[in-house]
């Protein structure tokens, strides 16, 4: 139900009028081992210029902790309503998150980014701890974090 919900918010969301092609993106996103509790993560897509276009998930439930994904919440002011897609739980150290959401053939190969901001209560947290160009050459491609994210991946 959650994967139907965020395919039609994404779908909505992020396809331009008349840009209505849209494919299923599998976000794959394997955390370190890192020792604390479950880490907040945040899915953003920023335009050639840095401008945010769209909140795909978040993870971690709980809106009192947004602000720690910081180059989420500037870019959002942390409004909630910027999320596009739904939120799940936090996703605890060394473990898996991966989703499923549709995202509009027109961002891809054509300067949009994908962020994965992260934050892990008690510790530091890790703006843009991901930033990857949505290419399709770069689909498959597993990239290293840099503090919680052992390795992200999309593909389709």
């Amino acid at each position: 139900m959650k994967s139907l919900l965020a395919t039609l918010a994404l779908t909505t969301a992020l396809t331009a009028p008349g840009l209505a092609n849209a494919r299923p993106v599998t976000l794959t996103t394997n955390l370190n081992a890192y020792g604390g509790d479950g880490a907040y993560l945040a899915y953003y897509v920023t335009d050639a210029s840095g401008a945010h276009v769209g909140t795909l998930w978040m993870a971690g439930g709980k809106s009192k902790y947004y602000k720690h994904l910081s180059d989420w919440y500037r870019a959002t002011g942390g409004n909630t309503a910027e999320i596009n897609g739904i939120t799940g739980a936090s996703v605890g150290a060394g473990r898996t998150l991966e989703i499923t959401l549709d995202l509009a053939d027109a961002l891809f190969d054509a300067g949009y980014t994908l962020h994965v901001d992260a934050a892990v209560e008690d510790m530091r947290d890790s703006p843009n701890e991901i930033a990857v160009p949505l290419t399709a050459e770069g689909a498959g491609t597993a990239t290293r974090g840099r503090r919680y994210i052992a390795d992200f991946s999309y593909s389709y």
